[in-house]
């Protein structure tokens, strides 16, 4: 039956309020507010976190004197056999019971009885929910940064082998200078080396426990707030209730991290489709990561591309909607923050999948370094090394030489030849003291061969960076794609 068949009163379950509010509500909530209040569909995935926080709470709990040994042992038994319920699918989720806390709150006393019904004490839903979400988050990021890292090496490979084969460089999408396939992926490699940093600040500032802040105030019992933080791998409690209840920077800060990175990985993805298509055909994808076309049986489509660059916009609208949903609240909690989680685990999905995806394509595409050396030498590519040799050979101004080769340029457009195949008099008409040294810079090799500055695109230096990142990357396991774990019941 649906929802708007359905009167606004209507009580869904008439004359039985949630066990777990207690005495305060005499009758149950209508069926649209169950549906609107509930969270139970997504919030399921933080089971594996709301079974450990609860662990360390009774733990603590018992540590303190505030319960009993064997209540501790019986809801560390009972909380075990949960988690066997919930991966072998035989745990009922109850959409009556709001969230995954209530929902195994209620099955643990069902299973131990009293007991289970102890495990609240000294914490609220708010500080509950808050501790389950960054430790959810925190998984995500050790998930993510282990996925990155596959990506880097998979990348700091194929730049070793492609170190010395050259391809057009671009700025305006415009041939500009010639550089070599290997530094162009290695670009790449430093984009996701800093989006790990940035993956590892938003790691290190989450990492503190609001576990113990209850609703909003803290507690009157004795607990033990830096026990709880320890044996859930925190760093510290959090130092204010009202804080650590209420805020979702956490999350925003690693949404932002995902959106960014996105934004690279969107980025490759892009010029992946561009040097797939037949007027580049730089790379070649295998049918592993391309498809067809239901009508042109000559179509080759590079479709995991195209998707990752598309689901940027699934991470990008998600930091906007949390930061749309966060703006205006007051402290402390407000309902509106049952919003923060969605956004999150989509995005973190999509994270994940694009990954895995960009990872794919660069240990499978085939380069075709006969057609990017063709066009490495196209649209005067050169021109900057004749400038290069005027201000170093002939000691001209840079300026002045810039305007020289440019006066090149136009003489070899207007022949339709390239600038190798102008005659030294045609050189000498513009700048009579060149000599025919001037043609050792022309060739596309020799024009990547002198970028031997730190960071340029000569091919020792392409290996040698290579390698650097190889070797630093070669500590961290494991080598082979990870990707987040699927935590979905």
């Amino acid at each position: 039956m649906s929802l708007t068949s359905q009167s606004n009163a209507e009580p869904a379950t008439q004359g039985h309020a949630n066990v777990q509010w207690g005495g305060r509500f005499a009758g149950g909530p209508s069926q649209i507010m169950q549906a609107i209040n509930a969270s139970i569909s997504f919030d399921k995935v933080m089971w594996k976190q709301d079974i450990e926080g609860s662990l360390a709470h009774a733990a603590m709990l018992a540590h303190v004197g505030i319960i009993s040994a064997g209540d501790e042992a019986a809801i560390r038994q009972g909380l075990a056999d949960i988690g066997q319920e919930i991966e072998s699918g035989s745990f009922v989720f109850s959409e009556a019971l709001e969230d995954i806390h209530m929902n195994i709150e209620a099955r643990l006393s069902e299973r131990v009885g009293e007991a289970g019904k102890r495990l609240h004490t000294a914490r609220s839903r708010n500080d509950q929910v808050a501790t389950d979400f960054r430790l959810w988050v925190r998984d995500a990021i050790d998930g993510l940064d282990r996925q990155v890292a596959s990506l880097m090496r998979a990348l700091a490979r194929r730049a070793e082998e492609h170190a010395a084969d050259p391809m057009p460089g671009f700025t305006h999408l415009q041939t500009a200078q010639p550089v070599t396939f290997g530094h162009h992926l290695m670009a790449y490699v430093e984009m996701l080396a800093r989006d790990r940093g940035r993956l590892a600040d938003t790691r290190r500032r989450l990492n503190e426990c609001p576990l113990g802040s209850a609703a909003l105030a803290g507690t009157s019992f004795p607990i033990d707030r830096r026990m709880t933080a320890g044996l859930l791998h925190f760093d510290r409690p959090t130092a204010n209730s009202l804080d650590a209840v209420s805020d979702r920077d956490f999350a925003l800060e690693f949404l932002s991290a995902l959106s960014i990175m996105a934004m690279h990985l969107s980025r490759m993805a892009e010029e992946i489709v561009i040097w797939c298509s037949s007027p580049f055909s730089f790379i070649r994808l295998s049918d592993a990561f391309t498809t067809g076309s239901s009508i042109m049986p000559q179509k080759r489509n590079p479709d995991a591309a195209e998707l990752v660059r598309a689901k940027t916009g699934r991470m990008t609208g998600s930091l906007v909607g949390l930061l749309t949903v966060m703006k205006g609240l007051p402290l402390a909690y407000a309902k509106d923050m049952q919003e923060d989680k969605e956004p999150v685990f989509a995005a973190t999905d999509a994270a994940a999948l694009c990954l895995a995806a960009c990872d794919g394509m660069v240990r499978d595409m085939t380069a075709n370094t006969q057609q990017m050396r063709a066009l490495a030498g196209s649209g005067y590519s050169t021109a900057t090394d004749i400038a290069d040799w005027l201000v170093r050979v002939l000691k001209l101004p840079f300026r002045t030489a810039h305007h020289v080769t440019g006066k090149l340029v136009a003489r070899a457009e207007e022949k339709n030849i390239g600038l190798a195949e102008l005659s030294i008099e045609d050189m000498r008409a513009e700048e009579p003291g060149i000599t025919e040294d001037i043609y050792s810079v022309l060739s596309v090799d020799a024009s990547i061969a002198s970028r031997t500055s730190e960071g340029g695109t000569a091919p020792d230096n392409v290996r040698a960076q290579a390698r650097r990142w190889l070797h630093a990357l070669s500590a961290e396991a494991p080598a082979a794609p990870e990707p987040v774990a699927e935590s979905r019941p």
